[in-house]
């Protein structure tokens, strides 16, 4: 069976632990004393189920030895090419938010107040990226580049990164006692952001071309560095973005985005992220194509 066929059974399983236990998890948190939606008790059962059916399933999934490959490789160089990453996602960022600027697009307000929460937004954006990187590039497209190529897996890899995205219910509802269709009812809301075009396609478009330039970066190094790098700016941006753009009605939506992620939702974002995909070579630093896993 192949490496893909293998994923989505376990991805199946996974899931449908999740919409069993999802309920139960909501009643021992309310018993605790908590108060958190039910849509975020079932992602995060969902996280939870998923990684402990890879676990099981590690062995036939090659899980240890793609996540070696992606991350076993000599700290200096790994470094260097994750701060790399790092400082292109903050030049392009630095390029939207001027674009912003020359528009009337940055109003008056408490900058300085936004600039304070980076350290707390830096932190999360590097786990972010490092747990992103490890699952859909160096376990994900790692492993499909064996059944299907590079250029399939780079395509269906980047595809499935900007539909995982979306897959969330955007509904904040609670349940206070155990309700076994709870997560069933959970997982159906969970399509519903697709069924809003202006929330759906920009964010699929600006998800899957850096999708794209976060895998190809990974193919011609042959590790998750600089793809991390690259990865944990855009996230610090998309969380500064919304603070720093005070007068959002003067952008016009090239440059200010829609969708879930106004950063990467707009012409601008996806410009410059193809600028990105095309200069991958040389600003990563890479000789050669990585051979195939």
């Amino acid at each position: 069976m192949s490496f893909t066929a293998r994923f989505v059974l376990v991805l199946i399983a996974g899931i449908v632990v999740a919409v069993i236990l999802a309920p139960l998890a909501a009643v021992a948190v309310s018993a605790a004393g908590w108060r958190f939606p039910l849509p975020r008790i079932f992602d995060r059962t969902v996280m939870a189920t998923l990684l402990i059916a890879m676990l099981f399933a590690a062995r036939s999934l090659n899980l240890g030895a793609l996540l070696s490959r992606g991350f076993g490789h000599p700290p200096a160089p790994s470094i260097g090419r994750a701060i790399r990453g790092f400082v292109v996602a903050m030049l392009a960022i630095a390029i939207l938010f001027g674009l912003a600027l020359s528009v009337g697009g940055v109003g008056v307000g408490d900058h300085e107040a936004a600039v304070a929460l980076i350290p707390k937004y830096f932190l999360s954006a590097i786990v972010i990226a490092f747990i992103e990187e490890a699952f859909f590039r160096a376990f994900l497209l790692g492993g499909m580049k064996t059944d299907f190529g590079n250029p399939v897996a780079l395509i269906a890899s980047a595809a499935i990164y900007a539909v995982a995205h979306l897959v969330r219910s955007p509904a904040r509802f609670y349940v206070t006692g155990y309700e076994p269709a709870a997560g069933l009812i959970t997982l159906a809301h969970s399509i519903d952001q697709f069924t809003d075009p202006a929330i759906a396609i920009p964010t699929l478009i600006g998800l899957f071309l850096l999708g794209i330039a976060l895998g190809e970066a990974y193919i011609l190094t042959g590790s998750v560095y600089f793809s991390i790098g690259l990865h944990c700016g855009f996230v610090l941006g998309a969380k500064m973005w919304p603070k720093m753009i005070l007068n959002r009605g003067a952008i016009p939506w090239w440059i200010g985005g829609g969708g879930a992620i106004p950063l990467i939702g707009g012409v601008a974002a996806w410009t410059i992220a193809i600028a990105i995909l095309m200069m991958l070579r040389p600003i990563t630093g890479a000789r050669r194509t990585a051979p195939d896993c």
